[in-house]
């Protein structure tokens, strides 16, 4: 079993062998760091460490299932089902599951994602009166989110002034209100949202010492991935896990730190040496992903920033092509460089589409893509657009099975109470609330004990929502025998859903339709592979789980083969052969609002690291000389970050002037033959003025020389025409598409063809001048 070590370099086998102790690897992008810490779990098995005893976190589910799986293939499938390994937050809702009631929570709570908050702080700023221009949702719930990562509660935010000042200037003196009735309504609600799962945790292990002990005897040996990715909360969960024993083993890359706008800290990775004592230091500096070229001019880069451990990266593979920079004239044209750059690869080396990907700085950006992209045919997948699972019908769907699991979800409720509808109306919705709120319950109570209660509700709506209530019971009923998808099915059926969208008729309808049909086939697939695991049911309960803690690169799309589009914050940790970054202009990477201090700009070109870094043998970097921004046409700087660059390793493409090969002559220049000067009449000036003669400068001249020179060969700027061109032929246009040609007429240079293109144009083209691939 212990073979597998030779599969290491030296670099990778020492800390893999270190047992004992803090140690921390430094990892430089690309060198091999996931695989050091498989082994690492692996051999610390093969010494008899117990697999219940390890604890691995992890940034992505994918991550954390790739490891599993490569740590099965060496340890055995048996064993390794008992780790505890993955994300923070689906290992410490775990933990909550089992120890949260002594936090008043129940062991079935529901996660709230970023939409049920924000819905839920929606309802609290209008029920409390206050202006939503001013306290607009989604700045108030990306403010709670930063206190919670920052371990600010309700009563540390009310006992620093500072803060309670801070908002009163910024013209939200009721923040701390808002945050304390949402704090409550999730308590009531029995729910927590993604920020609680890692602040529960804190208090559940600072308030009860005997399940800090219990967990701190149980988690011997723990192991964090992107150590530099972590936040204060998590921080300060790790080392009150690790400090009995001190056996953590963090690995990370100072150089990768790209998330500080969602509460990470740096610092948390270049003070671990202060946090332990005699910390075990390794390196991992060699990269085995790109090529050197690539390599170093990623090193060139990040030589700039300041603040860094230090490591010096290098590569045995080889030097491999520039890095190409191109500059195109609008953000348009860049799309349709990019668009065709990739078909010409795809088509040069035979590759799929999902070599390719495309990173941007901000989402923005992707339209210019995708329309270059669309009029090429090439398939593509937006990462970080709308989740599969926030569609509309989709979310109607996991409300119910949210309600049947925890029937105080008050949000859920709130979506399907009259979804299809049934005749409940907000007002009595209100109602329902306001009486919620008085007596201290969930709304679902209320509705349970309407008949004690005067809601001045009449009659018929009393009965709907007593039959709402029972829908919903008999629901929890079948859920004590059924698994996840028996349950779906006969939710989807017997609320109506499925007749509402079927009803609708619209392409929209069959849709959705066709989503929820695609969520059943999900729920299905996952009862089926949670028979493999040890302690799973299948039940629905565990799949909202999994689904509440999915991110979006943790999803199967079923169909791989499409060029990636998606944010560089989004692209950390995955790899392309071929990658396009594109916007390199100042004022967008780097943002223009991330440069008010040192730090954000060093960030910035971390960000920019990590994004070349993702090319394993090509990587374009785009720029514009104009773009469209809010609407106008602005001229663009190219980045600071180009110039950054060692000119050793790029190769600098600026097109040619367009008014220097615009024109193509369509006809022999021995037609006019030389002109006759004496037979130009000279027109007299007036009032004894010299003729005007318009003497060409020397750019001119040798403009004119090199056009001389065109005209005089017969064959300047013409194609040769392909022998296998027939009528019936399919052929490729760099702009025009995939298209059949229909007739072809004439002879020699008056050669044309008539061809039908896939987007419906038909386009008569002369041979000798239209770029044609026959494809067959």
């Amino acid at each position: 079993m212990e073979n597998f070590i030779d599969q290491l370099n030296e670099a990778q086998r020492a800390p893999v062998l270190h047992k004992d102790g803090p140690l921390m690897v430094i990892a430089g992008a690309g060198s091999g760091k996931t695989r050091v810490l498989t082994f690492r779990i692996a051999h610390l098995m093969a010494q008899g460490v117990d697999a219940f005893n390890i604890l691995a976190l992890t940034f992505t589910n994918k991550a954390a299932r790739e490891m599993k799986k490569r740590i099965a293939d060496i340890a055995g499938t048996a064993e390794t089902k008992n780790l505890w390994m993955g994300t923070f937050h689906s290992v410490f809702a775990k933990l909550l599951r089992y120890d949260g009631d002594k936090l008043g929570f129940p062991s079935n709570f529901t996660i709230y994602d970023t939409q049920d908050s924000q819905r839920l702080i929606a309802s609290i700023i209008k029920e409390m009166g206050l202006d939503k221009d001013i306290y607009k949702y989604k700045q108030v719930q990306n403010r709670i989110s930063s206190y919670k990562n920052s371990l600010i509660t309700v009563k540390a935010y009310f006992n620093n002034p500072e803060l309670v000042e801070a908002d009163a200037m910024a013209k939200r003196p009721r923040m701390g209100d808002i945050y304390h009735n949402y704090v409550e309504r999730c308590f009531k609600a029995g729910a927590m949202d993604f920020d609680d799962l890692l602040l529960r945790t804190n208090e559940l292990l600072n308030r009860f010492p005997d399940v800090l002990a219990k967990y701190q005897d149980r988690f011997r040996y723990i192991l964090v991935d992107e150590y530099q990715d972590t936040n204060h909360s998590q921080y300060l969960i790790v080392k009150a896990l690790s400090d009995r024993y001190q056996n953590i083993c963090v690995v990370g890359d100072d150089a990768q730190s790209i998330y500080s706008f969602r509460g990470a800290n740096i610092s948390n990775i270049l003070n671990f040496q202060k946090d332990y004592d005699d910390v075990g230091m390794y390196r991992l500096e060699q990269n085995y992903r790109s090529t050197k070229n690539i390599v170093q001019a990623a090193n060139s880069i990040i030589a700039n920033n300041k603040d860094q451990l230090e490591k010096v990266v290098w590569t045995a593979n080889d030097d491999g092509p520039p890095i190409i920079i191109h500059r195109s004239p609008t953000d348009a044209e860049e799309g349709r460089y990019v668009a065709n750059s990739i078909w010409e690869n795809r088509m040069q080396h035979q590759m799929p589409n999902g070599n390719f990907a495309v990173l941007y700085r901000t989402n923005s950006q992707s339209r210019s893509i995708e329309d270059a992209l669309r009029k090429r045919d090439i398939p593509y997948r937006i990462y970080g657009g709308l989740s599969f699972y926030q569609r509309k019908e989709i979310k109607d769907v996991l409300s119910y099975l949210r309600l049947v699991v925890n029937p105080k979800d008050e949000e859920a409720l709130k979506r399907v109470i009259n979804f299809p509808t049934r005749g409940i109306g907000q007002t009595t919705v209100d109602k329902l609330v306001v009486a919620a709120n008085h007596y201290g319950r969930s709304i679902f109570e209320v509705i349970e004990n309407i008949d004690r209660i005067d809601l001045k509700i009449n009659a018929g709506t009393k009965r709907k929502l007593q039959d709402f209530v029972t829908m919903i019971q008999s629901f929890q009923i079948m859920n004590e025998s059924a698994d996840a998808f028996v349950l779906a099915e006969h939710v989807a059926k017997k609320t109506g859903i499925l007749l509402e969208f079927k009803k609708d008729g619209t392409p929209e309808g069959i849709a959705r339709m066709e989503n929820i049909e695609e969520l059943l086939n999900g729920i299905q697939d996952f009862v089926e592979g949670q028979k493999e695991l040890d302690e799973a049911t299948g039940s629905i309960s565990e799949f909202l789980e999994d689904v509440a803690l999915a991110t979006d690169l943790d999803k199967d799309t079923g169909d791989d083969d499409r060029v990636a589009l998606m944010t560089i914050h989004l692209a950390k940790g995955l790899e392309f052969p071929y990658v396009y970054i594109v916007g390199m202009e100042e004022d967008l990477f780097p943002s223009g609002m991330s440069m008010n201090t040192r730090s954000e700009l060093e960030e910035e070109r971390r960000l920019f690291y990590v994004a070349l870094t993702r090319a394993e043998k090509q990587a374009y970097l785009t720029y514009t000389q104009n773009r469209y921004r809010w609407g106008k046409l602005i001229d663009a700087e190219p980045s600071r970050f180009l110039e950054e660059i060692d000119e050793k390793f790029v190769d600098n493409q600026v097109p040619i002037d367009r008014a220097a090969y615009r024109y193509k002559p369509l006809i022999d220049n021995d037609i006019f033959g030389e002109v006759d000067k004496s037979t130009l009449r000279q027109t007299k000036p007036k009032n004894g003025t010299p003729p005007l003669v318009n003497k060409p400068n020397e750019n001119q001249l040798r403009k004119l020389r090199k056009l001389k020179r065109q005209l005089a060969s017969p064959t300047a700027n013409t194609n040769t025409i392909d022998p296998n061109l027939t009528e019936g032929s399919l052929v490729n246009h760099t702009r025009f598409g995939r298209g059949k040609v229909l007739n072809i007429e004439g002879v020699g240079n008056d050669k044309k063809a008539e061809i039908q293109f896939d987007k419906g144009d038909i386009k008569k083209l002369l041979l000798r001048f239209a770029k044609l691939e026959v494809l067959s």
